[in-house]
């Protein structure tokens, strides 16, 4: 948990996330896990797994990353979760395809029995607001 929004949690919620992150890893690409918040304002801390050691991630492991998020979501009863852009910062992956992907993947989850009423994309920059805002508003026109 040094770089990105990894060392931004770390950063703000404190050490106790990181140690029980380690804890409770490694896991798959592609998998999540949560931990305790620290000193977020939140409940949970989920960590994704959308990139391995090599830095590199793909529509796969975005797909399998952000799906199994909400799905540890809904195990914890969560009514809320946010997201940032997986795989966009280290892992160099195009915004508009990880909004695509994302966004995608939120929808079909929230199509079924789930106990989350919202999904936040918590994103930095003016790029990667529009590239989801865009793909946003292609979802609701079609």
């Amino acid at each position: 948990m040094g770089a990105g929004v990894a060392g931004a949690i770390k950063r703000a919620g404190g050490q106790e996330v990181e140690d029980e992150a380690v804890k409770k890893g490694p896991i798959p690409i592609g998998e999540a896990v949560a931990t305790g918040a620290g000193r977020l304002k939140a409940r949970y801390v989920i960590h994704a797994a959308a990139m391995g050691q090599d830095l590199r991630t793909d529509e796969a492991k975005i797909r399998a990353a952000t799906s199994n998020s909400l799905r540890r979501a809904d195990e914890l009863g969560l009514k809320s979760v946010a997201f940032p852009a997986l795989g966009t910062g280290v892992g160099g992956f195009p915004l508009a395809k990880a909004a695509q992907i994302m966004i995608a993947v939120v929808r079909e989850h929230l199509a079924g029995p789930t106990s989350l009423e919202e999904v936040v994309f918590a994103l930095r920059g003016a790029d990667a607001y529009a590239a989801f805002a865009q793909e946003l508003r292609a979802g609701e026109s079609s």
